[in-house]
């Protein structure tokens, strides 16, 4: 069974959101038979990147909210993070535009490491406050979980990927995703949000469900018999 999940790298509450999806799973019996799939969404496709601007200046100034009152928000925020094992520093936080680093995500899912890419960009973001906007520092990051640098760098110096995040926003409009993290469960369930513990194990029980009604898995009986194998041998 497929979930797949829109979220932007920006976005305190995807970060939260994906080790509540996390925790389901690791309760989740069948959790070996659920596909996660990252999905590219830009809460602001227009961003300009501006490194000399902190998140708590750029909000206080985008929502017209007073420095104090940005603090005490983002200082809810953080605490949340935290009961779910994050460290958020958003008052160190860039102020970036998060297209390249999408494409880059794109690049890994393309081998396989899409989960460990989305997660390193992530973490890059919250805790350790770098801008995620910058060539060297996505080059970095894709070397570590283990990308060629070579493909990295043919991402980094052209639009390539570009039309793939575009489909993942057009698909994110087509089923009516307003905001992020929305996750969608088997294309028949969704939840909205970084929602409680429990909508997220409930949700995921009843998508597995009917999952499960129109794709019944094969049990096998105890004890084997003999057999010949795909390779000849009997």
């Amino acid at each position: 069974m497929k979930i797949e999940i829109w979220s932007d790298i920006a976005c305190p509450f995807c970060y939260i959101g994906k080790r509540k999806i996390e925790k389901a799973l690791e309760k989740f019996p069948r959790k070996d038979q659920v596909e996660i799939e990252w999905k590219s969404f830009l809460l602001n496709p227009d961003q300009v990147t501006q490194t000399n601007k902190s998140s708590l200046e750029y909000l206080s100034e985008a929502k017209g909210w007073s420095l104090e009152q940005t603090k005490e928000i983002t200082s809810n925020v953080t605490n949340m993070a935290a009961q779910e094992g994050l460290e958020y520093h958003l008052d160190k936080t860039v102020v970036a535009n998060t297209k390249k680093a999408h494409r880059i995500l794109h690049l890994a899912k393309s081998q396989g490491k899409g989960a460990e890419m989305k997660e390193s960009l992530l973490k890059a973001y919250f805790t350790e406050a770098v801008n995620i906007d910058d060539d060297g520092i996505l080059l970095g990051i894709a070397l570590q979980i283990g990308l060629e640098e070579s493909a990295i760098l043919e991402v980094l110096n052209s639009n390539k990927f570009t039309n793939e995040v575009d489909q993942d926003i057009y698909e994110s409009r087509q089923i009516g995703v307003r905001g992020v993290p929305f996750f969608v469960l088997d294309r028949k369930y969704g939840i909205s949000g970084a929602q409680p513990d429990e909508v997220f194990e409930d949700t995921l029980a009843k998508a597995w469900n009917e999952f499960a009604k129109t794709n019944p898995s094969l049990e096998v009986s105890d004890g084997e018999g003999e057999t010949c194998a795909i390779d000849g041998g009997c």
